[in-house]
């Protein structure tokens, strides 16, 4: 898909040029480009660089089904079920490659026993990335906000502040991650 292509899916759920179409396309930008030169930088991953890049465009697609006014989501949903909402929005376009990948992608994945333990609104089963395309882009999205300075890359430290909201696995699986993906524009 090309980049018009991919707006024309995300034009099936958001008005094109409200504040919240613009906060998507700006996050999901920075994320694409870090996630484009996660591939360009490992060869020896033997990521599909163009799934990478579509996926990284569509992983937040589900944001508009919650409730997040200060990113401009008026849906009914706690912000923790984007992912899922994604999943559910990509998979009706026949898009199943790319759904899991935003159901994937919360934290650095999310674990049935966290959901379970946690109490969170989610199905009980594992949301953890597992290939290398899903977990470039969950490690992408981890520097980069929605709500403030929508371009500018978090430091490590920031990221991995972030991802330990969602516990220990969280933080070791983003760890794990760091061990493969980093490149120098990563401090």
């Amino acid at each position: 898909m090309t980049d018009s292509q991919i707006e024309d899916v995300i034009e099936r759920f958001y008005r094109r040029g409200s504040q919240l179409w613009n906060i998507l396309l700006t996050h999901s930008h920075a994320v694409a480009d870090l996630a484009d030169l996660i591939v360009a930088q490992k060869p020896e991953l033997n990521a599909d660089a163009q799934f990478v890049h579509e996926a990284a465009m569509l992983h937040d697609i589900g944001i508009v089904a919650t409730y997040a006014p200060s990113i401009h989501c008026q849906g009914s949903l706690p912000y923790i079920c984007h992912g899922v909402m994604g999943r559910q929005m990509l998979e009706a376009l026949g898009l199943n490659r790319h759904a899991l990948v935003s159901e994937r992608h919360t934290g650095s994945g999310l674990s049935r026993q966290y959901i379970i333990m946690a109490d969170l609104p989610l199905p009980h089963h594992d949301m953890i990335p597992v290939s290398i395309e899903e977990k470039i882009v969950c490690y992408a999205d981890k520097f980069f906000s929605k709500s403030k300075k929508l371009t500018e890359m978090k430091d490590f430290d920031r990221a991995l502040r972030s991802v330990s909201k969602h516990g220990d696995d969280s933080a070791r699986r983003f760890l794990q991650m760091d061990e493969i993906l980093r490149i120098p524009i990563i401090k």
